[in-house]
């Protein structure tokens, strides 16, 4: 990003950088860079929040005004305490024959496709594992939690970004099931802690590193504090 905004202005183009990270802006060095201390993934501070984001775009935009490099810090911060989980309503058991988690999986589709249709496909299945198939990824790692080396049990693509793809699934299914915009981390503190494909997941990737295979291949299956 940093690297771009220097060669935008190379060609007189004025740029302005958004950070989240402070070491990180501070040691790349924008032209004009504006730290603001939000979570990952939510530049603008809070969601939905037109107001909010309307002063931070104010406040990065009135660093054009500098003709020297400047670094600026946001006066307001937002702090995730890594403990709120999202409060998100399930649908009920529909088929007592499936595993909970696949049977969970199922029931979440219309809320997901609702989800998809007012806010576009941004976290969502669709990297390694399309949505019709997240169900038999969920059996895959059924299988690896179970004892099944991970390349013999049918997973759909590199563990790490099938599963990543169900929880975006299930992240975005809640986005139609609950009546607030949830904290940073809160949907994936909910997918993992909450939902029956989050328990199979964390066990799976547990299996699979108790079996000895490769950190990278399991260890990115939820975020790195986990």
């Amino acid at each position: 990003m940093s690297t771009l905004a220097h060669i935008f202005e190379s060609e007189g183009l004025a740029t302005v950088a958004l950070g989240s990270i402070k070491s990180q802006i501070e040691t790349t060095a924008p032209p004009r860079g504006l730290w603001c201390d939000f979570p990952l993934g939510r530049p603008l501070g809070v969601p939905s929040d037109a107001e909010f984001q309307h002063r931070v775009l104010r406040a990065a935009l009135n660093l054009l005004d500098s003709p020297e490099q400047i670094f600026a810090e946001y006066d307001v911060s937002i702090v995730d305490d890594g403990t709120e989980v999202m409060a998100c309503p399930m649908p009920p058991r529909f088929d007592p024959d499936l595993h909970p988690a696949v049977d969970e999986a199922n029931g979440l589709r219309p809320a997901y496709e609702r989800a998809v249709s007012e806010y576009g496909n941004r976290v969502g299945a669709g990297r390694a594992v399309e949505a019709d198939d997240i169900a038999v990824a969920i059996e895959a790692f059924i299988r690896v939690a179970d004892g099944t080396p991970w390349k013999e049990a049918g997973v759909p693509g590199i563990p790490a970004r099938v599963s990543q793809d169900i929880r975006g699934y299930y992240e975005t299914a809640a986005l139609a099931l609950s009546d607030h915009s949830p904290p940073a981390w809160a949907g994936t503190r909910w997918f993992l802690d909450r939902t029956e494909a989050g328990k199979v997941v964390m066990a799976a990737r547990q299996a699979m590193a108790d079996a000895g295979e490769a950190q990278p291949i399991w260890f990115y299956m939820a975020p790195g504090d986990r």
